[in-house]
């Protein structure tokens, strides 16, 4: 992160700091002079508001330096330390009083509850016009906000340029792991890691840092963190494909890698979507192959060619075709990739070769096996019938099996 490009600057992405404010010339013009919290001048000035009533501090929101002659500040000690109280309570940036008619110094009971309550307070020793710093100041908040949306815009364009340069979603997390300068992780909706970025602490493996860190706090992210959704093409405006996390263990967040996240979010979407179009139309053609192949279409001759272009390389053991029916789920969004996915995972711990495609107009999945030998028929079997359920009760409704006979 470049910190130290703009010093005045709060990197925080809030606005600037209370340091920043007294340099500029409005404030700086006044002569200020620092009686309380010089400590604590790396404040972020969210705003600029200006007022002369005892109940300000109901006005305001925190965050804001407030501009003032004194008139409201009231004229006994108790009144002025519940003013500055009551200030420090709402989290307002600084405190900056104008000397003049209402005051020539300001009052020790002012000066000593700011000291103790920690709130920044400068006495101006000349007359400046409010509206003109208010505009200074404003105009430089402003001038930040558009500097950390050029930063945000950047590694959107780098990311970009990294995709149509043959990059896909390793290479989008390394760019924005670069830029925040911690680990970058992707991640299911139900909290599974999917891909990892980055560095943890002295070099640590990125997938230490989410096992010994992230894991640990699935429910509750760790603090500071920053969790961006990536959006899905499923039914509903709130459709969630899957979550980007970035951590914070080698340095601070800042709310500009967290809109630097958002914008990659939203190209990990549209590469989350092409990757399952392409997904989905590979089903199909393994669909159209296997039903081709059910009915007769296919000579048994050209079928272990074909077969072995799709993925599909049995040994010379019997095969197990077995139907599924979907019905809905095989609509748009639906839960035909999920139920591959289960299927697969769920033979691939006994090697056994899948062939799994999909023929939505008719809401089948044709799969084929192949098996060792023909013992193991009833034990695959069983395997597929386990992984079925596990998805339907999680995702898909409305399956049942159709077919599962032997073949050759």
């Amino acid at each position: 992160m470049d910190s130290g490009t703009n010093i005045g600057f709060d990197t925080q992405g809030a606005g600037i700091t209370v340091q920043r404010a007294l340099e500029l010339p409005g404030l700086r013009s006044g002569l200020p002079e620092i009686l309380a919290g010089a400590d604590r001048l790396q404040r972020t000035v969210r705003w600029v508001h200006a007022g002369e009533v005892p109940n300000i501090a109901s006005l305001l929101k925190g965050g804001e330096l407030l501009l003032t002659t004194g008139y409201g500040l009231g004229t006994r000690p108790a009144e002025q330390r519940a003013f500055v109280r009551t200030l420090a309570e709402r989290g307002i940036a600084a405190l900056v009083v104008e000397l003049g008619p209402r005051f020539t110094r300001l009052p020790a009971a002012l000066v000593d509850t700011a000291r103790t309550t920690g709130l920044p307070l400068v006495q101006l020793h000349r007359e400046v016009p409010f509206v003109a710093v208010t505009e200074e100041i404003h105009t430089e908040i402003v001038n930040g906000h558009y500097a950390l949306l050029q930063r945000a815009e950047e590694v959107h364009r780098r990311c970009t340029e990294a995709l149509l340069g043959g990059g896909g979603i390793p290479q989008v997390l390394g760019i924005l792991a670069d830029f925040s300068g911690n680990p970058v992780f992707l991640e299911t909706t139900d909290g599974q890691l999917l891909y990892a970025a980055g560095e943890g602490p002295e070099g640590a493996d990125p997938l230490q840092v989410w096992e010994g860190l992230r894991g640990q706090h699935k429910d509750t992210p760790p603090a500071g963190s920053a969790l961006v959704d990536v959006p899905g093409g499923g039914p509903g405006a709130g459709s969630v494909r899957a979550r980007l996390v970035l951590l914070p263990v080698r340095a601070p967040l800042a709310p500009v890698h967290r809109m630097a996240a958002e914008r990659a979010a939203g190209i990990l979407a549209v590469v989350l979507m092409q990757a399952r179009q392409e997904e989905e139309l590979a089903a199909r053609g393994r669909g159209d192959f296997l039903t081709d192949l059910a009915e007769g279409r296919i000579t048994p001759e050209d079928a272990p060619a074909q077969a072995r272009v799709l993925g599909f390389k049995p040994g010379s053991g019997p095969l197990l075709p077995v139907v599924m029916r979907l019905g809905d789920a095989l609509a748009p969004g639906g839960g035909w990739a999920v139920l591959a996915r289960a299927v697969s995972e769920e033979l691939a711990s006994v090697g056994v070769p899948v062939l799994l495609g999909v023929r939505p107009v008719e809401g089948r999945v044709p799969v084929l096996l192949g098996l060792r030998s023909e013992s193991e028929r009833s034990a695959v079997a069983d395997r597929v019938a386990a992984a079925l359920r596990t998805v339907v009760d999680r995702d898909v409704e409305d399956l049942r099996l159709v077919a599962c006979h032997g073949g050759d």
